[in-house]
């Protein structure tokens, strides 16, 4: 009996200092990708002198919502188990769309594209647009592929190396601002100036990091078991801890684009219907370091796009080698899947960086409240999943069927077919200018959620429900 103990207590190993910040930078190096360089620069740059509530919103949705989803996951033992409270089918169906979204279809073509359009077509204007951009394409997903068949090995490649070279010259970029002169802050554009806070929020679902957080802990476990904590409840403590302290670090980063943006806006105006956070970032290196300065930042953008362009490939593959091992009876692999992957960004990647911001904004808005409300009832599953387990279908089903409507209403108008009737009904709605009018079924299906738990007298013990 006594042996065993021991034997017990000496397996469970924890990660030296050393090693979880490794962790921890590989983690944030995952997330930081194109849209987290993007939109706080923009943000800061529109809001001008409401900078600072526009980034308090920002910070809340892009840093706050992923952290509270990696705790959430870790809590539930992983998102399958998170969502299979609603329904195992439904875990099956919004995980495999949400990996699609941060994969093939949006995220990974994303990287390439906005990294080619910082980097490469600056430099290259005389040569053929479509051909140059194939080329950058076929070499950055070619290296990112190689670098991700080894995910468990991504600690030691990104998190020793390039994460840290990416945030140097990011500090560097932050410490040049704080000596360059310029004027005060603008007045903010009519996007920023009422409600800045919620506007900064919902500017924060653009980086899909929450839809992320729901699925990097794949990886970043399996880096943790490779240091040798193998004790899975230790395992989701070190994850845990790595994710708030990627949280802590994004924020700060966050919060010095954001004061670069509103530097570069002071010198140069913005127009919000042409201009990105990469326009906003090229005005003002370019203004201090000239050539070289746009260089500089095409490389930050590079460095950033290739580390999220990786750790999505591992994260994607990883997913469908374990919910989908084989596909009309022919095994799939993890390298398969991977390169699969690969080829289809590729392919997505060539449309065009605008072409696939405008498919993307609707499809997670309708992703991200139903991400939000598993999340939160998540972390609330010790109350919720005792008195009132109903509350999670319920809640889920009436705020998937509007989200959904309103995912379709918006992608035809993106297409160019304006569905009028439904265009005016959701703006009638209360909160519809807040773009939060989904908070009206989340509350309905809270309500019936309850009632229904009552009636079916699911309210159980406290050592029931545990998981």
């Amino acid at each position: 009996m006594t042996h065993e103990t021991s034997t017990t207590t000496e397996n469970v190993h924890k990660l030296t200092t050393g090693q979880r910040m490794i962790v921890t930078i590989t983690f944030f190096s995952m997330f930081f990708g194109a849209s987290n360089l993007i939109f706080p620069p923009l943000l800061g740059a529109e809001a001008g002198r409401a900078t600072l509530p526009a980034m308090l919103g920002f910070i809340c949705s892009a840093v706050g919502l992923p952290i509270l989803g990696v705790l959430a996951v870790t809590r539930a033992g992983g998102f399958k188990k998170l969502a299979s409270r609603v329904s195992p089918k439904f875990a099956l169906v919004l995980g495999t769309a949400i990996i699609l979204t941060i994969g093939p279809l949006f995220a990974i073509p994303r990287t390439a594209a906005t990294s080619f359009e910082m980097a490469v077509a600056p430099l290259t204007p005389t040569l053929p647009g479509w051909a140059t951009q194939l080329g950058y394409s076929v070499v950055f997903f070619g290296l990112s592929c190689i670098l991700s068949q080894h995910p468990e090995r991504l600690a030691d490649t990104i998190g020793r190396f390039m994460a840290p070279l990416l945030l140097a010259m990011i500090a560097v970029l932050v410490v040049v601002c704080l000596f360059v002169p310029h004027g005060p802050f603008t007045t903010p554009l009519p996007t920023y100036a009422h409600g800045q806070v919620i506007r900064g929020f919902i500017e924060g679902y653009q980086t899909m990091d929450l839809l992320a957080a729901l699925y990097f802990g794949i990886v970043i476990a399996a880096n943790v078991r490779g240091f040798g904590v193998t004790q899975e409840r230790q395992n989701r403590r070190e994850l845990a801890r790595s994710g708030a302290g990627t949280g802590v670090m994004m924020a700060v980063i966050y919060a010095a684009l954001a004061y670069v943006g509103g530097v570069s806006g002071s010198m140069h105006a913005v127009n919000p219907a042409q201009d990105t956070g990469a326009t906003v970032l090229t005005n003002l290196t370019s203004s201090v370091f000239g050539r070289f300065g746009t260089a500089f930042v095409g490389l930050i953008f590079v460095l950033a796009c290739f580390n999220v362009c990786t750790g999505l490939i591992a994260t994607c593959a990883s997913y469908f080698k374990e919910q989908f091992p084989k596909v009309f009876g022919h095994p799939m692999s993890y390298r398969t899947w991977s390169m699969l992957f690969v080829v289809f960004s590729l392919v997505i990647a060539n449309a065009g960086l605008s072409t696939i911001i405008r498919v993307s904004v609707p499809v997670l808005s309708a992703l991200y409240p139903l991400a939000i409300v598993l999340v939160v009832f998540g972390l609330l599953h010790t109350l919720i999943g005792r008195y009132a387990p109903r509350v999670y279908f319920w809640t889920v089903l009436l705020v998937g069927i509007f989200t959904c409507a309103q995912c379709v209403v918006n992608l035809l108008a993106v297409l160019g077919v304006s569905w009028t009737g439904a265009q005016a009904l959701f703006a009638l709605l209360p909160l519809a200018s807040e773009q939060l009018t989904w908070l009206l079924p989340a509350a309905l299906g809270l309500f019936i959620g309850v009632i229904d738990s009552l009636i079916r007298g699911d309210a159980r013990p406290a050592a029931a429900h545990r998981e």
